[in-house]
């Protein structure tokens, strides 16, 4: 194997800062300076996996068939990790001991191929319902991941953590909605852009009118509504699972709080997650779940 050069290492170097970034900024926190060591790799090489998914989807240099070329590739190099384990990917191969430690289902790693192949193709949803259908692939599959990389995956929490998953999902499409629209996405309902009497062409002014702050109010109360499944699903878990866990439903209320801080304003930019908004609802969330399970 010949040797890397100094510039395949400041790639790569590059590229790591880069994901991290988008870490920090993303609905899905994960306290990794936390967590024991096996937890972080794991937490880590999933992730990863996960932005460079994003990322093959988002190419704003790619057209969009070279965009579903390039997933389509990489879906079959991800299958090689469950086949032969020697992906040729370095993030695939550094994926292999999570995969094999915690018994990572394939599954979810091709739902998520499969939501940014359909981020190419589909540009609108007409109901809520069917951006839920959308959140089962492109954020369900993350929740369902994590439970198992803390060996505490079983039925009935992977129900409810897809459900904490789609309010993170959703929270995040609400703070980004003149980041979407610049992309040529919308993921407000039709049926509810229509029944607050909000057209496209609104998406595209400096502030929001108040038409569409009342629609962003009432996608966030879906929001607060579906992270009520938080609770119940932090009382089922202990120790570093449990915090884990409570961080990503913290993390959901606070995007909420950030969205009625701003009345439903989004277009300007996102409003964020302010820390002691998290810090508060991790606090309270953690007080609720150890009350529930005595």
């Amino acid at each position: 194997m010949p040797a890397e050069s100094p510039d395949d290492e400041a790639t790569r170097a590059a590229l790591r800062e880069s994901l991290r970034a988008k870490e920090r900024a993303e609905n899905f926190p994960v306290a990794l300076r936390l967590l024991p060591r096996d937890l972080r790799e794991g937490l880590r090489a999933v992730y990863d996996v996960v932005r460079t998914i994003d990322d093959l989807g988002d190419d704003p240099e790619a057209e969009p068939a070279a965009r579903l070329a390039a997933l389509h590739a990489f879906a079959v190099d991800l299958e090689r990790v469950w086949s032969t384990g020697a992906p040729e990917a370095p993030v695939l191969v550094r994926l292999v001991p999570a995969v094999r430690r915690h018994h990572l289902p394939h599954d979810c790693f091709d739902r998520l191929v499969r939501a940014n192949i359909i981020d190419q193709q589909v540009t609108r949803y007409e109901t809520f319902s069917d951006l839920l259908g959308y959140c089962a692939l492109s954020a369900a599959p993350i929740g369902e991941l994590v439970l198992h990389l803390f060996d505490r995956a079983t039925p009935d929490r992977i129900v409810l953590s897809d459900r904490v998953c789609a309010a993170l999902q959703v929270a995040e499409h609400l703070q980004d909605v003149a980041e979407d629209r610049r992309s040529g996405r919308i993921y407000l309902p039709q049926e509810d852009l229509t029944a607050h009497g909000v057209g496209e062409a609104d998406l595209d002014a400096p502030a929001a009118t108040p038409a569409l702050r009342r629609l962003i109010a009432a996608e966030a109360d879906r929001v607060a509504e579906l992270l009520e499944s938080g609770p119940p699903l932090v009382a089922g878990l202990s120790g570093w699972a449990r915090l884990a866990v409570a961080g990503y439903v913290a993390g959901g209320r606070a995007a909420v709080d950030g969205l009625r801080r701003v009345d439903g304003d989004v277009l300007p930019g996102s409003p964020g997650v302010r820390r002691r908004d998290l810090l508060r609802h991790l606090g309270a969330d953690l007080l609720r779940s150890r009350g529930a399970d005595r």
